[in-house]
């Protein structure tokens, strides 16, 4: 089953999207601005990790599709918690000139629509580092609430850095659609 928003479909990965998310984990720029593990990431790697997750189900991974630009990212939710109903949530979009075309809204909306209304998930986490304002400014566009900071969570160029920790609830979700239409627009 794909997820659609207004403007993305979300799909499951193929072998044929390796090459984009290879390109995206090897993004200096891009790593700098999000939590995990920095170290340069081999087809034949990314190929291996694709084969050994396609099968997971505690973590879901799509890949974002535009009709104009094709495939322009990553959306996920992993570490699905189905006892307490809740996941962490991420995304990734493959070049700055997909950052301003509301791309990244619509995955979120479309992985929130989908994570409360078809996994009858409650709640999704986040986090991001001071310095991702696109981060920072979708999330809160989409109703985002921070709820803490991490001190010194994450090491990365010689520094410890802070970790601000957000999320969303399903009520909260369910109020923004109510009041901004956003599903009817």
């Amino acid at each position: 089953m794909n997820i659609y928003g207004k403007k993305v479909m979300l799909r499951a990965m193929e072998l044929s999207d390796c090459e984009m998310i290879r390109e995206m984990f090897n993004d200096p720029q891009m790593e700098d601005l999000v939590v995990g593990w920095a170290f340069p990431l081999s087809k034949y790697a990314q190929q291996k990790w694709l084969e050994a997750h396609y099968n997971d189900r505690d973590s879901f991974r799509f890949v974002i599709e535009t009709k104009e630009d094709g495939p322009v990212g990553i959306a996920t939710l992993i570490d699905i918690d189905w006892k307490n109903r809740r996941a962490y949530h991420g995304i990734k979009l493959s070049s700055k000139e997909k950052r301003t075309k509301g791309i990244g809204t619509d995955a979120v909306m479309a992985i929130m629509r989908y994570a409360f209304d078809e996994l009858g998930l409650n709640r999704l986490d986040g986090s991001w580092f001071d310095n991702n304002e696109p981060s920072k400014g979708l999330y809160k566009k989409c109703g985002w609430s921070e709820e803490g900071v991490r001190r010194e969570y994450v090491y990365k160029k010689g520094a410890y850095r802070d970790l601000t920790v957000v999320g969303i609830l399903a009520s909260d979700y369910y109020k923004l659609i109510e009041e901004n239409n956003y599903w009817e627009q």
